[in-house]
């Protein structure tokens, strides 16, 4: 009863906002182009970063949309610098945020922005002309980029400024939305209801096997009946049609991050592991299938690595001497702009990439009709 009351005057706060917007007593505007949000109702964890890279290579593959200009905007989580950007690789993690940098390596064909403003930010991509002439952008340090002919919103879901062309939301498979609870008591930004505002719902992380019967539970606890496992459609509690996929993880083999990293390192069995994430229980679960896990750090979300966290590492990696030392690629962006990463480590230290995928190919070849139907 306590937590009810302490967290009314958020869910009021919510109720009222999202009610004004459904109403149309507050207005939503679309983009110029297509957009494609990814997004949650939840605090991190959910995928967004590997869920918008693999939309983003479906769109390079088709022959149509592959020769058009495709661009990402976030709005560049805990990032130093100001107003709209366009990021680039001269540039660390800190100035432009660790995720926005990791997908500018990825995809250097595509235009990758900042702004917490999207109306401003989708604005600008469509029209580059305007981020050199306006003097709201000076603070924009590259202004070379093409119109953009599709935008992909990073985590917008909740900025219902903009309306996307299709908005897809994810849910973690480990934290379904109808047990939790409101911040601060949980992990929730946003109102359960809201995922029926949702194009696509993903449920992330999944085992490598759900049956049918797993699947309709799931998709029921995110408010959607009728579920259909064939078609992966049901219809949401606002009475539309809405998809229900399930994704999960997929670990890539440990990858250097500096040049001077020694390879034979990887073959070690035993691993240093410092992780600055959500959750890194999937990760550790992995590696230790390979590696024997001595010791291993757990900093925050977006975690900018100070000297004490370096000395810290340090000192195990020379109690392990021979160990490899390991850590996420997300993580691995903010490593990269360190001044104070010594030698000794830069030649032991591995970043684990990941992607994900649908847990059928059926439902992958659903996926991709309905965002190519859409856009």
């Amino acid at each position: 009863m306590l937590d009810k009351l302490l967290l009314f005057p958020y869910y009021l706060t919510l109720k009222v906002r999202n009610a004004l917007y459904d109403r149309h007593l507050l207005k939503s505007r679309e983009a110029e182009v297509p957009t494609v949000c990814v997004g949650n109702v939840t605090v991190g964890g959910t995928g967004k970063t590997p869920h918008t890279e693999m939309i983003l290579r479906m769109l390079m593959a088709n022959e149509a949309w592959g020769k058009k200009n495709l661009a990402v905007l976030s709005r560049g989580y805990k990032r130093k610098s100001k107003g709209f950007q366009q990021v680039t690789t001269q540039r660390n993690a800190s100035f432009f945020g660790d995720e926005p940098v990791q997908i500018k390596k990825k995809f250097p064909g595509v235009t990758v922005a900042l702004d917490k403003n999207r109306i401003r930010g989708c604005r600008n991509l469509c029209h580059p002309e305007i981020v050199r002439t306006q003097r709201q952008n000076r603070r924009c340090l590259d202004k070379d980029f093409p119109a953009a002919d599709l935008i992909v919103l990073d985590d917008a879901f909740q900025y219902r400024k903009l309306s996307a062309t299709l908005s897809i939301v994810l849910v973690d498979y480990s934290r379904p939305v109808n047990k939790d609870r409101l911040l601060p008591l949980g992990s929730l930004r946003d109102l359960p209801e809201r995922l029926g505002d949702a194009d696509i719902v993903i449920v992330t992380k999944c085992p490598n096997y759900m049956d049918d019967w797993e699947r309709t539970v799931w998709a029921q606890s995110c408010g959607v009946r009728d579920y259909a496992s064939s078609t992966c459609t049901g219809v949401s509690k606002k009475g539309r049609k809405q998809y229900v996929f399930f994704t999960s993880i997929q670990y890539c083999a440990p990858e250097p991050i500096y040049e001077e990293c020694d390879p034979r390192y990887v073959y070690s069995q035993r691993m240093v592991l410092f992780t600055g994430i959500a959750k890194d229980t999937p990760l550790r679960t992995y590696l230790s299938d390979n590696y024997k896990i001595v010791e291993a750090f757990r900093f925050s979300d977006h975690h900018a690595f100070s000297e004490g966290d370096i000395r810290r590492i340090t000192a195990a990696a020379e109690r392990w001497s021979t160990a490899a030392l390991g850590t996420t690629e997300k993580d691995a962006q903010r490593i990269i702009a360190s001044k104070k990463m010594p030698p000794a480590l830069r030649r032991r230290l591995f970043q684990i990439p990941i992607t994900v995928d649908f847990l059928t190919p059926e439902e992958r070849d659903i996926f991709h009709r309905v965002l190519f139907e859409t856009i």
